[in-house]
């Protein structure tokens, strides 16, 4: 049988079966093998071509490292200065300090935002103020959603010193935290309470809860309660009553006094006893101890009871009542 040429032949049969196929490795397996160091000494060299790169490279860009800082320094000193001048700048347009403090800390965060952003141009050179601004904002977004919290209470903050509701030195009340205040923070407020004890409140509480401020007038109502029993003249207990009220040094004398027989009490008739008095918790405390004791010593002397709580019992069956034995 003739041979038959080769271009007729397909090509599984031109290849041995029973030979492998010989592996092609990928070409940049090559190119690695070819670039890895073959002993230590090659490789040591290597490292420090590295590192004398990376040392070139820091020395050029040392004079960009030394401006960004004295840019960040120089945005201090007049962050600083605002601090300490702004006070007294905008005390001649307000009189309100919570408002000059938000407008003090509202510059300085404008002064860092811009003396950062000058200083990683400066750091930066191919980094433009739109290039900027664009990182500024994606890096705003991504710690907002991470700190939600913290800038729901700054934004808080900021709306309660705008509105300026209450200052230091104020007495509020929000659901159970009642005391003074005492530093009214962007992100937090300290109340002082009665007692002593400081409580640090998110600014966040306060804008949402019914806050009460107890000093935003100089002047507050007291009201109590007193008993006179039933056999007196109710005419004549009013009178002493309100006469002992108007006698006393903390009651204001330009409020009205009110006193009215309120209710049918247990032992006796309720009069409803009101009047004006200072604002602060002490001030309170002082006037209605004055007025009770001075309330008392005038029932004392005009003979009218104060009765104690009187309890009647009724029997079903009538009760016999036996002497003393033998």
């Amino acid at each position: 049988m003739a041979a038959l040429p080769a271009l007729f032949i397909p090509k599984f049969l031109q290849q041995n079966p029973l030979q492998d196929p010989q592996p092609q490795e990928p070409q940049e397996e090559l190119e690695l093998a070819k670039m890895a160091p073959t002993s230590f000494s090659e490789a040591l060299t290597t490292i420090l071509e590295s590192l004398a790169d990376i040392w070139s490279n820091f020395l050029v860009h040392v004079p960009y490292v030394l401006t960004s800082f004295v840019v960040l320094l120089v945005t201090w000193i007049i962050a600083l200065v605002i601090k300490h001048s702004g006070r007294r700048i905008f005390k001649r347009t307000t009189s309100r300090k919570s408002l000059r403090e938000l407008l003090v800390r509202l510059i300085n965060i404008g002064v860092w935002v811009l003396g950062f952003l000058f200083a990683a141009m400066v750091l930066f050179p191919g980094l433009t103020p739109a290039r900027a601004l664009g990182a500024l904002g994606l890096l705003s977004v991504a710690v907002g959603l991470a700190f939600k919290d913290i800038f729901e209470n700054f934004f808080a903050g900021i709306l309660i010193l705008w509105r300026f509701p209450f200052e230091e030195g104020d007495f509020v009340e929000c659901e159970g935290v009642a005391g003074r205040v005492e530093a009214v923070e962007v992100r937090n407020t300290a109340i002082r309470r009665t007692s002593g004890e400081l409580v640090i409140v998110p600014n966040l509480f306060l804008f949402k809860n019914p806050c009460e401020i107890l000093t935003d007038r100089i002047k507050r109502r007291v009201d109590i309660t007193v008993g006179v029993a039933y056999g007196e003249k109710l005419a004549e207990a009013v009178e002493v009553i309100e006469e002992a009220v108007a006698s006393c040094e903390l009651v204001r004398e330009e409020d009205p006094i009110q006193v009215f027989p309120q209710e049918f009490g247990d032992s006796g008739i309720d009069i409803e006893v009101t009047w004006w008095t200072g604002s602060t918790p002490v001030a309170l405390r002082e006037s209605r101890g004055e007025v009770v004791t001075a309330i008392k010593d005038a029932l004392d002397s005009a003979g009218i009871e104060i009765p104690f709580p009187y309890r009647t019992l009724t029997f079903k069956e009538p009760l016999s009542l036996r002497g003393e034995p033998d």
